[in-house]
């Protein structure tokens, strides 16, 4: 999970937005957690039994037992992941539903490569050794299923973002071959000033200010990969990733995970890394450049690869295992016999950060919101389903995904080892969290207005009285870090939102203040527990709002799909005219 932050100035604009937008007054009654009558009216009345089966006391029932110490952080490959994918069969098979393997298992096992890193590094640049603490100046991990990588005397080169954009005619490589370089990049997309107005981005280049996937760290080792490069490393600046370096240090320092494959990951760098943003301003320095000079340059087109006066040295030592662990899946069969072979799938993540001997005291990343509290929303809206009096027209999934917090890995199996074809799967529907503070007036969708869903989103809103917020802060690509975004690269569409703003009975500030409380206090620590003043009752609404959703795509004439300009549409366009997986 990625828990959104929003500044005061953007707090304080979409609160307007939201209270201004209203369709329909809501009364300031005391928010329930089983308070589904008030929201259900206007929507399908086979819905009704349904959605108002969603109980914000089972949705905190499931969430205690996730999150409870016995499960131990829901690591995948431990207890806790033994533990959470029994749990979740088994209340799958309480509610009858079938199995959602065509192998008639509810789980779709995900073959993972557990490393866990012990690297050292330094620098020699100009006359200077630059020697790096891990993991306070810099993480380093190698994806290659090997016990041991190395980079020696390796040249090092600043490649700005490390972007290659042919829509956008921008190459920050430009041809020059980094095979055996160590190559040093920006986070983010190229933040591009508009020449007309240079305090504003080019809204023509990488979407202004919202963030693309080019922006992504994921991307950016892809193509460090594809180049040939012996180390890539990122400069981590908390701005414009949207978190602080304590994020990356905290997960990159433990045990990673990736999918196992036949060729054991050796196309990937030796070496993937970040450093604080202090340390590679020393080493540009020292290297013989101005960071602050390079990082202007590198929002042009022209901007050229730039070598340093330095030279990269990594030792990193692997502790390996391979794990068998498992995303979870079940399914409710469409009741259409010429459309239930079409699909619509519900996810959300049942891992969290799992155990850390290394702490004192609280060992166990409970993960109460993030995402125990999603999984049970899953299952709230799997019952729901189960209470229409005709199951829907179309198939309902039910996935239940391993490995988010280690990079979407499990939405990233099925993604590319699906076990129903994209091509008659309509769309995906991902919950990460959920509202844990009360009703609210509005919802908030993520990323931008990028496919019909989003169009469903809104008249499906207005049905319970609440309006939708756009997408707060598209800089910081909160759309590309769940596993919806999976998804979204294989061609699906997908949806995700994050919770309103504007709560019932509450002021202006309340929103930003519990938001920054459980961000500072709570977000991937060993204190993501449930708390007292959990109210439920938005999660309620949220859930029904998403089970009308997903009702209506199984029901509806028209698929739904990516509008013009996403960067999603053509392989969508791919995979329709596509006859396999």
């Amino acid at each position: 999970m990625k828990k959104r932050i929003l500044s005061s100035g953007l707090f304080s604009t979409l609160l307007i937005i939201a209270v201004a937008c209203m369709l329909a007054p809501t009364t300031n009654q005391p928010a329930n957690t089983n308070a589904a009558a008030t929201t259900t009216a206007a929507l399908p009345p086979e819905l009704k039994a349904g959605l108002e089966s969603i109980s914000g006391d089972t949705i905190m029932q499931h969430t205690k037992v996730l999150s409870s110490e016995e499960y131990e952080g829901r690591g995948p490959g431990t207890k806790g992941e033994e533990l959470s994918v029994k749990y979740l069969t088994e209340q799958f098979q309480k509610l009858g539903l079938k199995p959602g393997n065509p192998d008639g298992t509810y789980v779709q096992k995900v073959p993972l490569a557990g490393f866990t890193a012990q690297p050292t590094a330094s620098f020699t640049a100009g006359a200077k050794a630059i020697n790096l603490n891990f993991p306070q100046d810099y993480v380093a991990i190698s994806r290659r299923f090997v016990p041991e990588s190395k980079v020696e005397n390796s040249d090092v080169v600043f490649v700005g973002y490390g972007v290659v954009a042919p829509e956008y005619s921008w190459d920050d490589y430009k041809g020059l071959d980094v095979r055996g370089k160590t190559i040093v990049m920006l986070i983010n997309d190229p933040a591009v000033p508009d020449a007309t107005d240079p305090s504003k981005l080019d809204e023509k280049m990488f979407k202004g200010k919202a963030m693309t996937y080019y922006g992504r760290w994921t991307y950016k080792y892809e193509v460090a990969s594809e180049k040939g490069a012996a180390a890539a490393i990122i400069i981590h600046e908390t701005g414009p990733a949207g978190y602080p370096y304590e994020v990356v240090s905290g997960s990159w320092s433990r045990e990673n995970f990736d999918i196992q494959r036949p060729d054991k990951n050796m196309g990937r760098p030796a070496i993937e890394s970040w450093i604080t943003t202090d340390r590679a301003k020393e080493l540009f320095t020292a290297g013989g450049q101005d960071f602050d000079a390079l990082k202007k340059s590198a929002v042009t087109k022209d901007f050229r690869p730039v070598t340093l006066n330095a030279k990269a040295n990594f030792s990193l030592k692997n502790t390996l295992r391979e794990i068998n662990s498992n995303n979870v899946v079940a399914k409710i069969e469409g009741s259409d016999a010429a459309l239930k072979n079409e699909y619509v799938v519900y996810t959300a993540h049942w891992d969290h950060l799992g155990r850390d001997p290394k702490l004192q005291g609280d060992q166990i990343y409970n993960g109460a919101l993030d995402n125990a509290s999603g999984t049970a929303a899953l299952l709230e809206i799997a019952e729901a389903f189960t209470k229409l009096p005709t199951p829907p027209k179309r198939s309902i999934l039910f996935l239940a995904v391993t490995a988010e917090e280690k990079g979407l890995l499990g939405a990233k199996y099925y993604a590319q080892t699906p076990l129903y074809p994209l091509n008659k799967t309509l769309a995906n529907i991902n919950m990460d969290g959920v509202n844990q503070w009360g009703r609210t007036k509005d919802i908030t969708m993520v990323g931008d207005d990028n496919s019909t869903l989003i169009d469903l989103l809104r008249e499906t809103s207005s049905a319970q009285a609440r309006t939708v917020n756009p997408d707060p802060e598209p800089e910081k690509g909160f759309y590309y870090r769940s596993d919806h975004f999976e998804f979204a690269k294989v061609g699906v569409p997908a949806l995700y939102t994050d919770s309103g703003i504007d709560y019932i009975g509450k002021d202006a500030t309340y929103s930003k203040q519990k938001r920054d409380e459980y961000t500072d206090k709570d977000y991937h620590k060993v204190s993501d527990e449930i708390k007292p003043d959990w109210d439920l009752a938005g999660a309620v609404e949220d859930a029904q709002l998403l089970t009308a959703i997903g009702y209506r795509i199984a029901q509806g004439e028209k698929a739904p799909e990516w509008k013009s300009g996403s960067e999603f549409k053509a392989k969508r366009d791919e995979t329709m005219r596509s006859t396999t997986p």
